[in-house]
Formats: C-alpha cells, structure tokens, sequence
C-alpha cells in the first residue's frame, strides 16, 4: 500500500496495484527523458493542464521505477491504468505533488 507520508502514490496497471514515487534517481530520469529545462516547468505545465499524454507518461515510468517497478513506457503504454487516462493524469500530477510537497506537521 501507498505511503502518502514518504511521497508514495498508489498506481494501478492491468489490475494490480503499483506503489510510484519520484526519488532523485527518478526525478534525474524524467528530467532527462523530457529534456525539461526544469522540473518546476514540467510541475507548471500540470498546474496549468497544459501537460501532454508523453508527460504523463514519462512521469507515471520514472515514478513506478522508484518504486521498483522493472517496465518500460511501451508496456505502460499498453496497460490498462486504473481511472484511464484521467486517472493516469492524476496519478503522475499527485507523484509531483508529493515529491515537491514539504511534510505537515
């Protein structure tokens, strides 16, 4: 299960639930395979909607490889995500959120 607390989301591919979360290893990752001038840009572009299905899913693989996962963006292209794309697209919005989110208290 998904542990909010560590920045963990729950992701679900072909019925099975995925735990995402965007360490530095996965956020160096994404970086690099959007060539993003900036992570801050690739977290403006979801805070305006302005993001892309390559977005979501480059943001959905380097989350699920933090979390262990061994895939590839051709195979979670060809999953079935739990909440199709909307859910897809509010998976990798909350994988940003909480990695740049600081801790209540």
């Amino acid at each position: 299960m998904a542990n909010p607390w560590t920045g963990e989301v729950a992701i679900w591919l072909d019925g099975r639930c995925h735990t995402g979360k965007l360490t530095l290893g996965a956020l160096a990752e994404l970086e690099a395979d959007l060539g993003a001038d900036s992570l801050i840009a690739l977290v403006e572009r979801f805070e305006e909607r302005r993001f892309s299905a390559r977005d979501v899913i480059a943001v959905l693989v380097a989350g699920l490889r933090g979390g262990g996962w061994q895939g590839t963006a051709e195979e979670l292209g060809r999953a079935e995500v739990g909440g199709g794309a909307v859910g897809a697209a509010r998976a990798a919005a909350e994988l940003l959120v909480r990695a740049f989110a600081l801790p209540e208290g």
